[in-house]
């Protein structure tokens, strides 16, 4: 980028385009100019595990694979010769005479997400890194397990090429230090992630594997993390070293590596290892902090995009938004949700121009082929070497010819390439094929894109069918090639059975409701409500309590410092005056109708039914804070919750200042065997607090009494600060039973702990419980809208990393405090990224469904209703004056679970009919 101009909604970006070198529209993913590539270059990822050279591969959308030519290394860009690989491409993808080119945009609104860099240990050797191949970096450990990495996948060490028995991870590599070089913040993902790769060894191992973990706080904090963690301690043996390393020692005559460390009893000890991995942090992506001058943005101490809690993905210049590890060191699943909640605050600025730059897709009209006999088209892919270097593709071919039904065959270099469509697209209208079978690779990456080309030659695209003969065959095969070509002519016979049997579908026409249901007045709740009726989408908004704000309404400031109260009263201000907001209080969900696009929800508000109708909804009925029956909490009012010490911040309570010292008891209802997972706001908020009461009273003595501070992210700062200022930090025993008494007057907190390897006593004047965030007990909201719960209580998404906001039923979204426990800034963002989730559904007046769903044969059906009890969806219901089932198609999946219970075979699956089946079977018996 060189320079941008203008304002939100009339920006101008100067782009310069470097040359490509290789066309990705034309690139076919071959691999041939890689495998040929004279060039070696060393390669971070893989240092000390082998050479890449200077094509290497990345992923791109249309097709998952794509090469690119790395300037930099490049013999012919270097040193003006070779052009090995463009002489060799076959599809001719690679232009060396390619141009830099400057590149003018318009654009009503800018989404930055230019990444981040790993710590490269080498800048700061504490560990001895470049001394030994056999201590790599966790992205260089991920590739030694990855089949495709320099092993094939084997857990081997680097060294000699033998199996390691003992691992080591080393925690807070070039995070959390203040010396030159390092950050002072924690990343936020090396804790979980390395409990990952130990789980992942473990099982790659052939003999037993030792693995250690050596860490100062285990941060798991995220939704599950802590299951994880305690699972890989009792489950999987993973051990959990608390002490930090300093050095490393490579001992000649073993070849191990030796760690000498103090375990949690004092003893000093020195291991060997066969392998070490150091689990290194995120830092601001190079060339980020000169996009960010060049867009006139302010950046933190660090060099992140300064946001706020209450716009946590606005930078400092209007328009110009930020999402993913340039905010700050975050997971996938966070990252995914600030990318919809950039998405949403750029949709809400650009609401009135929304369509006017879209254009139709024009397809050709669909050719009637029912009744007319199968004219079946074969289409087998050499896929470069992926498949022709294993299996003898010409056979396949030629056996494919000799089946019934087929009139067309022909094999193709590479059938996703754009010049073959084109080219499949003219043989099915020239040979009037009415059937199309593609022998490739995965439907799960090229279905859709050969459906395409199916239909745009005027068939229905659901008269195709795929034959995975590269995952199958040739990879799982790949040392016996007669038994990879004869399994892939199976395939290749039984799809063909199978397409024969298709009939054309059309894919059902949903009419869209573009009003949503927000259900929870909180923070996420109203942030996804406002955003909405930003974008210009009428909301109704129902809260069950008789004000807005939910838990926000008891926080007094957030990890920034910022005022939660002035923020939230201009919150609920603008909800409330907004002319596209319907606000309904002390209001109830009492039923759920419909399906996505057409929902109807009856509430009770005011003593009486109303119905509203709705094409979304989305579910933020927050948490709350637990209030205990221990600790004396309720029986003695110096021992008080986190919140209700808030309250009092906010009431500006005298008393505070006269007290002379403070616990904050940390993990309380958390992370024990009821509540297996971490709150993730308590270790910040006791310390927020803590540093409050020092502020008001200078002289008072603070302890934190905690397991693990997990104060992640760039919250560190706050842990530092907190030392800084004289608040004590003292680890107890979570094996050991917490004590709480009275005793002459005083409060009496006792505690074992296991770094002093003694007993603690403090007697404070105040006790505050940093308690857990719970969801309610009965839920009716995820009965009625058939949403699961896990068995904490919170809501489960579709899925954890990729659709973390989405529910596998279509057009209901979850966010904030319902998902899992999260602080205000990710509440917030995860509202917005509710709010643009809906409207992917709201923007269109119609969608179209899934055609690939279950039916019931009405005169066959038994009403047994076996499939009722199956159906993950409550997509079936029971006609009680028919005495039969009925399938809801809209809100059908296509799972089959019905179709496979139902005793007289009346559930089908289309596409999948017993009939089709049974084609294949018999077909593939029959080799």
């Amino acid at each position: 980028m060189k320079s941008v101009s203008g304002e939100v909604g009339h920006f101008e970006i100067k782009l310069l385009q470097q040359p490509r070198y290789v066309d990705p529209s034309k690139c076919i993913a071959c691999g041939l100019c890689a495998e040929k590539c004279p060039t070696k270059v060393d390669n971070e990822y893989d240092a000390g595990l082998g050479k890449r050279k200077s094509i290497h591969v990345k992923y791109a959308q249309a097709v998952p694979l794509k090469y690119v030519i790395d300037p930099v290394h490049c013999t012919f860009l270097t040193k003006g010769k070779c052009r090995v690989c463009e002489k060799l491409c076959p599809a001719k993808a690679i232009n060396f005479e390619d141009q830099e080119r400057e590149l003018t945009i318009e654009a009503g609104a800018i989404i930055l997400a230019p990444g981040c860099e790993v710590f490269r240990p080498e800048v700061y050797d504490i560990y001895g890194y470049q001394k030994s191949p056999d201590i790599v970096t966790s992205l260089e450990f991920e590739r030694i397990l990855s089949a495709s990495g320099p092993f094939g996948g084997h857990l081997l060490r680097p060294s000699d090429k033998r199996e390691p028995k003992k691992i080591a991870w080393i925690q807070c590599v070039g995070s959390r230090d203040v010396h030159e070089g390092a950050k002072a913040y924690c990343s936020a993902v090396c804790c979980t992630y390395a409990i990952k790769e130990a789980i992942v060894a473990k099982e790659h191992a052939k003999g037993g594997l030792d693995t250690a973990i050596f860490f100062i706080d285990m941060r798991t904090y995220g939704k599950d993390f802590e299951r994880y963690y305690n699972r890989a301690k009792e489950e999987a043996g993973v051990r959990f070293i608390k002490s930090r390393i300093t050095h490393i020692l490579p001992v000649r005559e073993t070849g191990e590596l030796s760690i000498r460390y103090t375990d949690e009893s004092g003893r000093r000890v020195e291991e060997g290892f066969d392998l070490v991995v150091l689990s290194v942090g995120f830092g601001v992506a190079e060339g980020a902090v000169d996009l960010a001058r060049r867009l006139d943005i302010q950046l933190d101490p660090y060099g992140f995009a300064s946001t706020g809690s209450f716009e946590p993905v606005q930078t400092s210049r209007p328009g110009v938004l930020v999402c993913g590890a340039f905010q700050g060191p975050k997971d996938i699943p966070s990252s995914v949700i600030e990318s919809s909640a950039s998405a949403a605050v750029a949709a809400s600025l650009l609401a009135e121009t929304r369509w006017s730059k879209t254009k139709t897709k024009e397809r050709p009209e669909e050719i009637d082929v029912r009744g007319e006999p199968p004219r079946i088209g074969v289409f087998v892919c050499r896929c470069g070497t992926n498949i022709a270097g294993v299996l003898d593709v010409p056979a396949i071919a030629e056996y494919a010819r000799r089946l019934l039904g087929v009139v067309h065959v022909e094999e193709n270099l590479f059938s996703c390439s754009q010049d073959t469509q084109e080219k499949m697209r003219q043989v099915i209208r020239e040979q009037r094929l009415n059937r199309i079978v593609v022998a490739a690779c995965s439907p799960l990456t090229h279905e859709a894109l050969f459906q395409e080309t199916v239909a745009n030659a005027g068939i229905n695209k659901y008269l195709f069918e795929m034959a995975n003969i590269r995952n199958q065959c040739s990879w799982v095969h790949s040392g016996d090639k007669e038994a990879g070509t004869e399994k892939a002519k199976d395939l290749v016979r039984m799809a063909v059975a199978k397409v024969a049997l298709f009939d054309p579908m059309a894919d059902p026409l949903i009419k869209i409701n573009q009003t949503a249901l927000v259900i929870g007045g909180g923070l996420s709740g109203m942030s996804a409500a406002k955003n909405l009726a930003a974008q210009g989408y009428h909301t109704y908004l129902i809260e069950k309590g008789d004000a807005l704000g939910g838990q926000a309404r008891n926080l007094y400031q957030t990890w920034r410092g910022e005022d939660v109260q002035k923020n939230l009263r201009g919150l609920i201000e603008e909800i409330e005056s907004h002319e596209k907001i319907e606000v309904y209080l002390n209001s109830e969900l009492k039923q759920v109708d419909g399906f996505v696009g057409n929902f109807r929800s009856t509430i009770q508000t005011g003593g009486k039914e109303i119905v509203l109708e709705h094409g979304v909804a989305v579910i933020a009925t927050g948490a709350s804070e637990l209030k205990p029956d221990q600790y004396l909490y309720g029986r003695d009012p110096r021992v008080v919750t986190g919140l209700e010490l808030d309250r009092r911040l906010i009431d500006q309570d005298a008393s505070l200042k006269r007290l002379r010292s403070a616990v904050f008891l940390q993990c309380v209802g958390s992370r024990i065997k009821e509540r297996p997972y971490c709150s993730k706001v308590c270790c910040t908020h006791s310390i927020l607090n803590g540093l409050k009461l020092k502020e008001v009273n200078p002289e008072i003595d603070v302890f934190v009494v905690y397991r693990d501070m997990r104060t992640y992210a760039l919250r560190e700062d706050l842990y530092r600060e907190a030392r800084s200022k004289g608040i004590v930090f003292i680890r107890y025993d979570a094996e050991k039973e917490v004590v709480v008494t009275e005793d002459q007057g005083d409060l009496r907190v006792l505690f074992n702990s296991d770094v002093l390897n003694r007993q603690v006593e403090i007697r404070p004047d105040l006790l505050v419980l940093a308690t857990a965030i719970v969801p309610p007990k009965e839920n009716p909201v995820a009965r009625l809208f058939k949403v699961p719960v896990n068995q904490d209580g919170f809501f489960v998404e579709a899925h954890v990393k990729l659709r973390p906001i989405d529910f596998a039923t279509d057009g209901v979204f979850v966010c904030g405090l319902a998902h899992s426990p999260k602080p205000i800034d990710e509440s917030v963002a995860h509202g917005l990224g509710a709010a643009a989730r809906a409207v992917t559904l709201l923007s269109q007046k119609e969608m179209f469904g899934n055609a690939i769903t279950a039916q019931i044969n009405p005169e066959t059906c038994v009403g047994c209703q076996g499939c009722l009890e199956v159906c993950p969806y409550e997509a079936i219901q029971y006609l009680e004056d028919k005495r039969i089932c009925e399938i809801n198609e809209v809100i059908c999946k296509g799972c089959g679970a019905c179709a496979a219970t139902c005793p007289s075979a009346s559930a089908q699956l289309k596409r999948f009919t017993s009939r089709q089946i049974y084609a294949q079977i018999e077909k593939a018996l029959a080799a």
